[in-house]
């Protein structure tokens, strides 16, 4: 057997999982030296994998499934970690806060529930994928489009819970969702919204229903296990028409956020806008050693010849529009007449840049079309590590310049190159880093981590907080939100006590009591 999470028994495990086997059946619980738990690693980030290997994976059909599993846990006190599909891209693999924990695996749960033409949602479980989703409106020929993540394998519910974004104008995943289906850890099933009203109409289409709004408390948490949730859909509009703008130099930046902000805020982009740096866009179509193989931080020579070699720009610009032609040429002729105040600025449309793969991908997503193309940067280093900072901002010019110097900075200091993007939502713009290294070397590794360790204490000494992060570096990003004595996380500390006294779901994630069983209730 695995590692045990510390705190509990191998007579604790065994019976547990006996139990969970009579649930679900022998296929479906994996442990001991089964080959196939080795799938729940996470082989890309910092941390070693011993440190996130866990002793078993228990795989439910059905939300009932997820009942009887959560009373066995809480009987034998055995912590399970919820994941969804398990293919998040940047943020972590589907390996637990901890070695030893039993991961909840929604993968079998994958079942698109409804979808309403008229009003223009879904309703589906926890193992739906961008793929499936986007597959079951195409092959019944809806005109409803997704609001995928750039990793199309990722799972509709996982992302949304974790906050993520995308690229069209239904890009803020958590605002288009729409009441929820919960297990708390007693195995009490809960439905949100409208969904608490007995043959309720309307649970996918009012957020709210009556009394507090409580879907946010199970998004980042490990207050419940989500299995049903509701997502609204894009109607599929007349037109559209992804367009790209290349600018010249590095300084170009402020200028460019100046620009898009009243654009976004007045709805003129009417999607999620990004501004993406000349490497992230290179690096789904080449290798850092095809132009560059020595140590440390890509010299702007080498920078140079890629841009010219790509046709692309130090900051790459991207968004669409959507709707009637002539509402489109109209509106775009706005936007051209703002960013042509940007010296050396170059507008891109489909037809120039056949066979692009940066730009296919993007236009893609616009689209709600997913795709897989964004793992090419996987290759850009070799050895496929990487990690995912991503600070908050106001969209505004000042703050790209500032959050862009530091971060260069700091990735300089310790031999990484710079490679991000900077996307307006509306008022916000989230600052991705993809922070890029070789997972074979070690002292590679060790520095990353210690880079990324660096990022987060920087940016939250200047007021920059990350949205998410990766499992090594959850209570490091939990402290930094320590306002008024750290009152947020005791708020979240007592909620947690109330709905799983014993601690069992998901222990530790984003530095919520308890990491370990061994642990008492927080004070």
């Amino acid at each position: 057997m695995s590692a045990l999470p510390e705190g509990v028994s191998a007579e604790q495990m065994r019976d547990a999982l006996a139990e969970m086997r009579g649930v679900v059946g022998d296929a479906w619980v994996i442990s001991g030296e089964n080959p196939l738990l080795r799938a729940y690693r996470d082989t890309l980030s910092t941390a070693p994998e011993e440190a996130s290997m866990p002793s078993a994976a228990v795989c439910p059909a059905s939300t009932e499934d997820v009942q009887r599993i959560v009373v066995i846990a809480n009987t034998h006190r055995v912590p399970l970690w919820t994941i969804s599909t398990g293919k998040n891209f940047a943020y972590g693999g589907p390996a637990p806060r901890t070695a030893g924990q039993i991961v909840l695996d929604l993968k079998r749960m994958n079942r698109v529930l409804e979808v309403n033409t008229d009003l223009a949602y879904a309703l589906v479980e926890p193992g739906v994928s961008y793929f499936q989703l986007y597959d079951h409106l195409r092959e019944r020929k809806l005109r409803l489009w997704i609001d995928p993540a750039a990793n199309g394998l990722g799972g509709v519910v996982g992302n949304t819970l974790d906050h993520g974004v995308g690229y069209t104008p239904y890009g803020d995943h958590l605002m288009m969702q729409c009441g929820m289906e919960v297990v708390l850890a007693d195995g009490t099933l809960v439905r949100t919204g409208m969904g608490a009203l007995p043959n309720t109409k309307s649970w996918q289409i009012f957020k709210f229903g009556f009394g507090p709004w409580i879907d946010g408390l199970f998004t980042q948490s490990n207050f419940g296990v989500v299995t049903k949730m509701g997502i609204w859909l894009m109607p599929e509009p007349p037109a559209s028409m992804p367009f790209m703008i290349t600018f010249e130099k590095e300084d170009d930046l402020e200028r460019v956020i100046e620009i898009v902000r009243p654009l976004k805020v007045n709805m003129v982009i009417p999607n999620a806008a990004f501004t993406v740096d000349l490497l992230w866009e290179a690096g789904v179509a080449v290798t850092r050693n095809q132009y560059f193989t020595g140590k440390g931080p890509m010299p702007d020579s080498h920078r140079r010849k890629m841009a010219a070699d790509l046709r692309l720009g130090a900051w790459n610009f991207y968004a669409a529009l959507y709707g009637l032609p002539e509402v489109i040429d109209a509106t775009f002729e706005i936007i051209r007449g703002a960013f042509s105040s940007v010296p050396g600025a170059k507008v891109y449309f489909e037809k120039d840049r056949v066979g692009d793969p940066s730009f296919e991908y993007r236009a893609q997503l616009m689209r709600g079309i997913p795709n897989l193309t964004e793992f090419g940067l996987l290759n850009w280093v070799g050895g496929g590590g990487h990690i995912n900072f991503s600070p908050i901002s106001p969209t505004l010019g000042s703050d790209a310049t500032k959050q862009y110097r530091m971060i260069q900075k700091t990735c300089h200091e310790f031999g990484f190159d710079y490679i991000g993007e900077f996307a307006v939502g509306w008022r916000d713009m989230h600052h991705i880093l993809m922070l890029m290294f070789d997972r074979r070397d070690a002292a590679e590794t060790k520095r990353a981590h210690e880079c990324f360790a660096r990022l987060i204490d920087e940016a939250a000494a200047e007021g920059y907080g990350e949205y998410r992060t990766n499992l090594a570096f959850m209570d490091q990003v939990a402290r930094t939100y320590g306002a008024n004595g750290g009152s947020l996380l005791k708020l979240q500390q007592r909620i947690k006590r109330a709905l799983d006294p014993n601690g069992i779901l998901a222990p530790g994630k984003n530095g919520i009591w308890p990491l370990t069983a061994k642990e008492g209730p927080p004070t």
